[in-house]
């Protein structure tokens, strides 16, 4: 059964490049297209598409706002959010994701990483573009204070590989195939450690091990 996509976006342009992109995927279908925040949820609610790729800036309604009524907190049933946009080192990344963005890309991030990202929050993963992930932590790096020591670790050794390997903005495939060992072992890893040290997204999570001083090799 082909994913179900909705796509917001208020450039013409981008709308019609993202439908020809996920149209051209044989398991992806676009159901709906709009041009603004409101919009979208509206679609979003009627139509009921397995994914929303939105775009952070539009009219009428942002699409942090519009993450924030899909897939929030306090949504009863939420709708997977990806938000793709151009990255500007600014709050709205880290808005983003606490609104409940599941996966979040910059424009560039090209055909492939597009479709696994739809496909990742389909199936109820995460997948954030590297680039936003390293550039995150390097925006932290260089506003937060410099810690001395490494702090103490509540993760395994095991846990520890898995946090260094997200770090470096692996998806899931790609830790598995590193450290040798099946995707189910790496989402649990990665459920144990969001848990442990009360990270809610995968850039959280990098950002705590950066904080605690750990290699991201």
């Amino acid at each position: 059964m082909s994913v179900r996509v909705l796509i917001a976006d208020d450039q013409e342009l981008v709308r019609t490049g993202l439908r020809m992109i996920l149209d051209a995927q044989t398991d992806i279908e676009v159901v709906g297209v709009a041009s603004d925040g409101a919009e979208a949820v509206a679609l979003a609610r009627r139509l009921r598409p397995d994914v929303c790729l939105i775009d952070i800036r539009m009219p009428v309604m942002d699409g942090l706002e519009a993450t924030r009524e899909l897939a929030g907190p306090t949504v009863a049933e939420p709708i997977p959010v990806v938000v793709i946009t151009t990255f500007d080192l600014d709050e709205h990344v880290f808005a983003a994701l606490r609104a409940g963005a599941r996966g979040f890309l910059l424009k560039d991030a090209g055909p492939v990483l597009l479709a696994d990202a739809v496909r990742a929050a389909a199936r109820g993963d995460a997948l954030i573009d590297p680039a936003v992930t390293v550039r995150l932590i390097e925006a932290f790096a260089d506003s937060a204070p410099q810690r001395t020591s490494r702090a103490p670790s509540p993760l395994t050794d095991r846990e520890e590989d898995v946090v260094e390997a997200v770090a470096r903005g692996l998806s899931n495939g790609e830790i598995g195939r590193e450290l040798h060992i099946s995707l189910g072992t790496v989402k649990t890893h990665i459920a144990s450690i969001m848990t442990k040290i009360g990270a809610r997204n995968r850039v959280e999570l990098a950002i705590w091990a950066h904080e605690g001083g750990r290699s991201l090799r």
